[in-house]
């Protein structure tokens, strides 16, 4: 399973992108995290001190792009570091001194990453991308072939849009699957107001996870997520549960079968039909 965790700044991506590959390996699953920010912080959620985290390998393109490609257990045995959190890490990017140039190398080391380096070795391979839609833009897009993208929303209407936006990018990308998730819900009808946007914006809402003070908490500290709330493990488990759904993973392989059939039929010459 290769699921990209994307939105609009400071919604939580990275903190729900620990929680979620966090459960995996307590539901007994090889999990790969790839951080994909060019500031990236994804280590310290899963229990990295900073020291550590600072020194964590990058993944170079040449290794996975062209020629140059290791197999997956090499790459994560020279470039994978093992988290507290049972995860191993993956730093695809990271940005180090000014005028360093763009990050085009790092968004297509991803993007090959999920195309086929790790299925042999990570049952779950998570990317926590960059802020924003710059990466779903590219040539190829990063998260081309990623199975789900889980669009990651704070109650305001900004934060919705910015999830439409990324839908209809990933649609055009042919992501099987892309759905909402709240985050941050504090006030009684949040949970009605994120209901309320993914319906007007048609964005699916997988679930909506609730404020926390022990995440707070923990982000002023530094330090992994030991504890969440009983709210937040549900949404959570709500969130695996429709990541691993059998039937919708069915439902978006029939969609993505009659959307190629479609594409077929618009190539084929003039006077031709395509065989049954």
């Amino acid at each position: 399973m290769k699921l990209g965790i994307v939105g609009k700044g400071g919604t939580g991506k990275t903190t729900l992108a620990a929680l979620i590959s966090k459960a995996y390996v307590d539901m007994g699953r090889s999990v790969v995290a790839v951080d994909t920010d060019s500031n990236p912080n994804l280590a310290l959620n899963l229990g990295l001190d900073e020291a550590v985290a600072d020194q964590a390998p990058l993944v170079p393109r040449s290794l996975v792009v062209g020629s140059g490609g290791l197999g997956s257990a090499r790459l994560l045995a020279d470039y994978g570091v093992p988290t507290p959190a049972g995860v191993t890490l993956l730093h695809a990017m990271r940005v180090d001194q000014a005028g360093s140039g763009c990050a085009c190398a790092g968004h297509a080391s991803v993007r090959s990453l999920l195309g086929a380096a790790l299925d042999e070795e990570a049952e779950v391979t998570l990317v926590d991308m960059e802020a924003g839609l710059e990466h779903l833009s590219r040539s190829g897009g990063t998260l081309a072939h990623a199975d789900v993208v889980l669009v990651v929303m704070e109650p305001s209407r900004k934060s919705a849009l910015t999830a439409a936006r990324t839908a209809a990018l990933a649609d055009e990308l042919g992501i099987p699957r892309v759905a909402g998730v709240g985050n941050k819900a504090r006030l009684p009808d949040d949970g009605a107001f994120f209901e309320q946007l993914s319906a007007e914006y048609g964005v699916p809402l997988v679930a909506v996870v609730p404020f926390d003070a022990a995440v707070v908490a923990a982000d002023r500290e530094g330090r992994m997520l030991e504890r969440p709330s009983e709210g937040v493990r549900r949404a959570v488990e709500e969130v695996i549960s429709f990541v691993n759904s059998p039937q919708l993973q069915h439902e978006a392989l029939e969609r993505e079968r009659q959307r190629l059939e479609r594409r077929l039929d618009e190539l084929a010459p003039t006077g031709l039909t395509q065989p049954a």
